[in-house]
């Protein structure tokens, strides 16, 4: 697609004290379920299909029901049957390129996964992905407002013990990024739709990235924009 050309890889040296993760388009490739369970979901509502699953991304699924279902009392039935189906088609989760081998060199307290998805889809997706499970998951259990606001960001920076200024967020969406700036971290963007955030670096992937004595090295991974 136009504007996703690599870019000449340069050093990118990053000093941090903790890394954030979102999930879905950063560790995970969940976008096939997404789209089978949302539109199933828009089609018995009678809405069309691709716009809802156009939408969906970063957000959790209860603002998206509160957008998309306009009887506060049809609302609780509607978030979980897409919370069911979500869940039902998780086992097609895949990690993406670098995932596994950039967590599975972390030290325990040093990251964290923070999500739009409930607790029991995120954690469904990471295993079905093969991926460690996070020290710190913060879902959308855990929070009253969800990505764009900074909540889930500062939630896992203070489950690590860590400043939030000093700590790197890895998100693939416009609400992830906005998150993650509002909550004073600098963000890195990932994969192609990481291009549509206002993060200052954007990666392919998370393959070719190193983190050691509190720096974050960038310098052999794939660049989209920086």
């Amino acid at each position: 697609m136009p504007g996703t050309a690599p870019v000449r890889c340069i050093s990118v040296n990053i000093p941090c004290e903790g890394l954030l993760f979102d999930n879905d388009g950063v560790l995970v490739d969940s976008d096939l379920g997404v789209d089978q369970a949302w539109s199933k979901w828009a089609r018995a509502r009678g809405l069309a299909a691709d716009r809802v699953t156009a939408m969906v991304h970063g957000r959790r699924s209860a603002d998206t029901v509160a957008l998309l279902v306009p009887d506060p009392g049809e609302r609780p039935a509607a978030l979980a049957e897409i919370d069911r189906l979500e869940i039902e088609e998780a086992a097609t989760t895949t990690a993406l390129p670098g995932a596994l081998g950039l967590l599975t060199s972390l030290p325990p307290g040093s990251w964290a996964v923070v999500t739009s998805g409930v607790n029991a889809l995120a954690r469904a997706r990471i295993a079905a992905a093969g991926l460690p499970l996070p020290p710190v998951l913060i879902t959308a259990d855990d929070v009253s407002h969800g990505k764009p606001a900074p909540d889930g960001y500062l939630a896992a920076a203070g489950k690590l013990g860590t400043d939030p200024a000093r700590t790197v967020v890895f998100e693939d969406s416009a609400a992830g990024a906005t998150a993650g700036a509002a909550a004073g971290a600098y963000v890195i963007g990932v994969g192609p739709r990481g291009l549509d955030t206002d993060a200052p670096v954007v990666v392919r992937a998370l393959r070719g990235l190193t983190w050691h004595d509190g720096v974050l090295d960038l310098g052999a991974a794939e660049l989209l924009r920086s």
